[in-house]
């Protein structure tokens, strides 16, 4: 390995004091050495790369350019280095385990779901952070990430929970009010679309366009409407009688066996996404992390048998193969 190679850590901790603080005096007394150790680490160095990092007069140590560049980089291995010792450290010291997870599916899914998980599990904290952006594990944000998308996360666990397909839904109340035909997709006109636009993921996310071209409507303008950030904030519309939102059906699934919502018709379009539990190799050997995938994999498996007895139930609007085979050549290119 060519780390083997590299100048001990101490002496690198020295070279990279002395160009931050712009003297061997206070290099020192900040990394616990004395002055003359520093210097001989800074000399060790420089032995061994077979260049000169700082001059040296009666003025002090003034750091050169190279040296600049070379204490840049130890700066931020160091750092590096310091912020995975404190991620380790939290995640596993204590009760507590964060996870990163879509805002739309932690209010529509998780939420609803955590009930159970901590009457299982009372002794682990589990906290929710809501972002729509991947998280930077290697910083310690989280350990855990729930991830809507293709599942191509290079270098880490991936585990798929479920995939999706959406379909139109409102309020039972908003289909029967006076005057609000709403019997098939040619409909759709004349009504209020609620979207929900996913950011960072909106330019690929299939929404109302990809629908509408699917159900073989595509002369319906898909744009107009009321544009919502958040998956769980189009439904909440939809729910409140504002028009009619594109339900995407893990997110929708309890509202309709509740009664929350309907579907006036079909068809029901897979998006060619899913979503999937994620996180790094080495995290699984935390014993709160694999309690809660456990748990995890056991409500997805219960969501997937859900869906697809809703999917049997709702089997006549199914889309012909062709233009499934459409939807999925699009969400590839994406």
């Amino acid at each position: 390995m060519r780390f083997r190679r590299l100048p001990p850590i101490s002496a690198l901790s020295a070279i990279e004091a002395v160009a931050r603080l712009g003297s061997v005096t206070k290099a020192a007394a900040e990394i616990g050495l004395t002055q003359s150790a520093v210097s001989h680490n800074i000399r060790l160095v420089e032995e061994t790369l077979g260049v000169t990092l700082f001059r040296r007069d009666a003025g002090g140590t003034e750091v050169l350019a190279r040296g600049e560049t070379l204490a840049s980089a130890i700066q931020e291995g160091l750092t590096r280095i310091a912020d995975a010792i404190a991620a380790i450290r939290r995640n596993d010291a204590g009760p507590s385990l964060t996870v990163s997870v879509l805002p739309g599916f932690a209010v529509k899914w998780l939420f609803p779901r955590l009930i159970r998980f901590d009457g299982v599990n009372p002794n682990i904290e589990l906290s929710i952070m809501t972002t729509a952006n991947l998280v930077d594990f290697d910083a310690g944000e989280t350990t855990v990430a729930l991830r809507y998308g293709t599942g191509k996360y290079p270098g880490l666990h991936v585990e798929r929970l479920f995939g999706e397909e959406m379909f139109p839904v409102c309020s039972p109340a908003y289909a029967a009010a006076e005057g609000k035909q709403l019997r098939s997709p040619a409909d759709l006109g004349r009504h209020m679309l609620l979207h929900d636009e996913i950011w960072p993921l909106r330019p690929t996310v299939p929404g109302w366009r990809s629908w509408l071209d699917n159900a073989g409507y595509p002369e319906i303008s898909a744009e107009r409407g009321r544009h919502f950030s958040q998956s769980n904030i189009s439904l909440q519309a939809a729910i409140a009688g504002l028009g009619v939102a594109l339900g995407r059906s893990p997110l929708v699934l309890d509202d309709l066996a509740e009664g929350r919502l309907m579907r006036p018709f079909g068809p029901a379009v897979p998006t060619g996404y899913a979503y999937y539990f994620v996180c790094p190799h080495r995290a699984l050997e935390i014993e709160k992390i694999s309690v809660f995938r456990e748990w995890l994999m056991a409500e997805a498996a219960a969501t997937r048998t859900a869906l697809g007895l809703a999917e049997e139930r709702s089997a006549d609007d199914k889309p012909a193969p062709a233009a499934r085979r459409r939807l999925s050549a699009h969400t590839e290119r994406a």
